[in-house]
């Protein structure tokens, strides 16, 4: 049976026909609070992220395991008339289906939102795409890479300008795209809730990588620029960046007026608080790289541990720059439950991220580890009424993947 969730969500039924990591980040994000996500995936070779290896443990990716804690399986060959019958009994009953297929994908399998919302007016119907589902590019494939150059974030992420193009490390507009189809579902299903009535929620890759351009679109606005990439600069405060230690790199944020005189009290610079060139942001803006290299040659004197130590005690905000190993160690990442520990029917405890939403009355969090490919098929199908009997007989017809099934 379900483990039924004390999350805000709890009760909502979403079906995921989604694959590596948008549709799948959109379902983590509705399990983590509650929902009931039911992944469908390929009879007989599942999400395509299950062969992203290495790396791997204990035979299953790491990197499919990441993203379908929390979830369900379920196999389907849905070019099987049996199995678009199985998938539509399921959808009746659903209060969501999340797909990021090319544009005509599931019209071809009879599985668009006009035929669902004839069976099921109250279905929320969440598509996440490479460009949207209107406008000149909505046949387009899209990926995280295509959509971080087309979205402007590669023309302002790197060292600076005239440097090669950079792209931020993570798939930052599929996992944005994600999150913001979840909190699309959500307002739907608010919606759904006063009227009874479902709807299409439709976002994309690129309009993801466009919402992170905030103050950079702000700034091309008011001044007809482009902004450039400032390496870990930004683009609108000074001092807001990295600066080097003698023994390494901290990252500080003395970006208004207060903490700017604060930390100069702190590391012991008060003599820059008179230079004309740093009276104020716009001042220290304007004479960046000077402002930069007389701070390099103050923190130089030190190692970051005793700069942290002085600006923190001071309240100037500040960090060291971690890697991934080390933010899974840090005693405030710890403290907030973002690693934690689930239990997988093959690979035994594995680490995963926590969830990033804290709910206070109903928690929520992680419940259960990623499925094995068709891990819960008998189950969900005799949740929606289907006999042991028939169930067997369409594992024996190769229309569902059940695990055991040989």
């Amino acid at each position: 049976m379900t483990d039924v969730s004390s999350g805000p969500l709890t009760g909502l039924r979403v079906i995921e026909l989604a694959h590596i990591m948008a549709g799948p980040a959109c379902g983590l994000m509705l399990a983590d609070m509650g929902a009931d996500v039911i992944k469908v995936e390929k009879y007989g070779a599942g999400d395509d992220s299950r062969r992203f290896l290495p790396p791997e443990i204990n035979g299953e990716s790491a990197a499919f395991m990441m993203m379908n804690r929390n979830k369900r399986g379920l196999s389907i060959d849905l070019k099987q008339a049996d199995g678009k019958a199985v998938l539509l009994e399921l959808l009746k009953e659903a209060d969501v289906v999340i797909e990021n297929y090319r544009h005509d994908t599931m019209a071809r399998l009879g599985l668009d939102y006009d035929t669902l919302k004839a069976v099921n007016p109250g279905i929320i119907y969440c598509e996440i795409s490479g460009f949207g589902r209107t406008g000149p590019y909505r046949e387009r494939g899209g990926f995280d890479l295509i959509a971080q150059g087309m979205s402007g974030l590669m023309s302002v992420t790197g060292e600076g300008p005239g440097r090669p193009p950079v792209k931020a490390g993570p798939p930052i507009t599929d996992i944005t795209a994600g999150i913001l189809a979840a909190m699309g579902v959500c307002a739907a299903y608010a919606c759904k809730l006063k009227t009874g009535l479902g709807q299409r929620v439709d976002t994309s890759l690129f309009e993801a990588g466009i919402t992170q351009t905030f103050w950079q679109s702000a700034i091309a606005f008011a001044t007809d620029v482009a902004p450039q990439p400032l390496g870990s600069a930004h683009p609108l405060n000074a001092p807001y960046q990295s600066v080097a230690t003698r023994d390494g790199w901290i990252n500080i944020g003395a970006a208004n007026q207060a903490n700017w005189l604060l930390m100069l009290q702190a590391i012991s610079a008060l003599h820059l608080a008179d230079d004309p060139r740093f009276k104020n942001n716009p001042d220290r803006m304007q004479n960046l790289d000077a402002l930069i290299t007389e701070l390099n040659e103050v923190f130089k004197t030190n190692t970051t541990d005793h700069w942290l130590l002085c600006l923190t005690e001071a309240g100037v905000p500040a960090g060291p720059i971690l890697d991934v190993c080390e933010m899974h160690q840090d005693p405030q990442a710890l403290a907030r439950e973002m690693v934690t520990e689930v239990n997988h029917s093959t690979v035994g405890v594995v680490k995963t991220l926590g969830a990033p939403v804290k709910f206070h009355g109903t928690p929520g969090g992680i419940k259960r580890a990623a499925p094995l490919l068709g891990e819960h098929t008998v189950e969900v199908l005799l949740e929606a009424g289907y006999q042991q009997e028939a169930i067997d007989q369409l594992v024996a017809n190769n229309v569902v993947g059940a695990v055991g099934d040989g």
